[in-house]
C-alpha cells in the first residue's frame, strides 16, 4: 500500500478487525530516532488509520510541524 493509499483509507468503510490496535504494540523503548519510527510503522502498518481499543482513529497532519515530527510525537506517546 502506498502512502497516498494509506492516507485515503475511509474510516466509514474500513473493517475494524483489519486495523492494528496500537494499545497492543510493543516497541523497544531503547530504540532511538529512525529505528523507533521504523519499528512503529512496521507494526502499525498504516500510521494514518489504526485502532485504539475499539475506536478507529484517522490521523491527518497539518500546521507548521513536519510529518516526521508528528510521527515522533505519536511514537513517543506509545
Amino acid at each position: 500500500m502506498t502512502v497516498e493509499e494509506m492516507k485515503a483509507v475511509d474510516i466509514r468503510t474500513v473493517h475494524p478487525e483489519e486495523l492494528v490496535d496500537i494499545t497492543k504494540l510493543s516497541i523497544d523503548r531503547l530504540l532511538e530516532g529512525d529505528d523507533r519510527k521504523t519499528e512503529f510503522i512496521r507494526q502499525v502498518k498504516n500510521p494514518y488509520c489504526y485502532r485504539v481499543g475499539n475506536i478507529i482513529v484517522k490521523s491527518s497532519y497539518s500546521g507548521d510541524a513536519t510529518l516526521t515530527e508528528r510521527f515522533q510525537e505519536l511514537v513517543l506517546a506509545v
